[in-house]
């Protein structure tokens, strides 16, 4: 009779060490240290398209003219474009044309980045929104709250985005001329009025000022700058950005005339930035 009990007190003692080698694998388990690690799913897009041949020939001569007058050998290496110097070309590619005529010389240039971030945490679409809003706050867009549309442009901005140069100390046009305004605002490619208001009164155009672009992937801007370097010819670059997913997408179109006096028409260049724009949009989905 005296030996059962020990028997069971052998159990029970069996049975408390279980318990407690159970109740160390839990703690263990449960310590800082070991945290469940939830992994941001991978971007959209794991490829660029080839730059240079995302642009259809026919496209190509309709925003660059002078092709046009050349030889057919002179043709077919612009139509070639050049592709941009880049390091890593899983990540970032890009092309450019240029085309002259007597009139005028235009340019193109686009440039696709597929963003990959290195942070398990944040994903790669997550990554890219953050890459394109810096890129549109840093374009400064009327009315988005980017700061003042002038700032680090050297010029001020006008009717249509059309930008005239800012007096300096010294220059003939004086420090502030209220009829220089007036007549910037009133010039044959001016489309809007400075203040925001379709162009000419009662025409109800377009406003052609930098702002944000709706229907052209996720999100999307188009920026408008028109510079002039002394007594040069004045060059207008139409810049339209954009983001579908992982991926960024600019286009850079513009002109510069041979006439010194001759302004470059800011509604027909966004109007074909914006259109090649939405083929690469196409592009790129495939």
């Amino acid at each position: 009779m005296a030996y059962v009990p020990g028997v069971a007190l052998l159990a029970a003692l069996a049975v408390g060490c279980s318990a407690g080698s159970g109740g160390g694998a839990s703690d263990a388990d449960s310590k800082p240290g070991n945290p469940a690690v939830t992994t941001a799913p991978p971007g959209k897009y794991r490829t660029l398209p080839a730059p240079c041949r995302a642009v259809p020939d026919s496209t190509l001569k309709d925003l660059l003219p002078g092709i046009a007058q050349l030889s057919r050998q002179q043709q077919e290496k612009t139509l070639r474009g050049a592709a941009t110097i880049t390091y890593d070309t899983d990540r970032k590619v890009g092309c450019r044309w240029k085309s002259t005529a007597p009139d005028s010389s235009r340019n193109l240039t686009i440039d696709f980045e597929r963003v990959v971030s290195y942070d398990p945490a944040v994903s790669d679409e997550d990554r890219a929104r953050a890459l394109y809003v810096k890129k549109e706050n840093a374009a400064e867009l009327p009315g988005t709250g980017g700061g003042s549309p002038e700032k680090g442009r050297g010029a001020t901005a006008s009717a249509g985005g059309e930008e005239k140069e800012t007096p300096k100390p010294g220059d003939d046009q004086g420090s502030a001329d209220p009829s220089a305004s007036s007549s910037a605002a009133s010039s044959p490619s001016a489309s809007a009025t400075a203040s925001g208001d379709p162009g000419p009164s009662g025409s109800g155009e377009e406003d052609l000022r930098p702002r944000v672009l709706d229907g052209l992937g996720d999100a999307a801007f188009l920026d408008d700058l028109l510079t002039r370097a002394g007594s040069t010819a004045q060059h207008r670059t139409v810049s339209v950005v954009f983001r579908t997913s992982n991926v960024l997408v600019t286009v850079r179109y513009g002109e510069q005339p041979t006439l010194v006096t001759k302004v470059p028409d800011s509604r027909e260049l966004q109007e074909k930035a914006r259109s090649l724009a939405r083929k690469l949009a196409e592009v790129i989905s495939g």
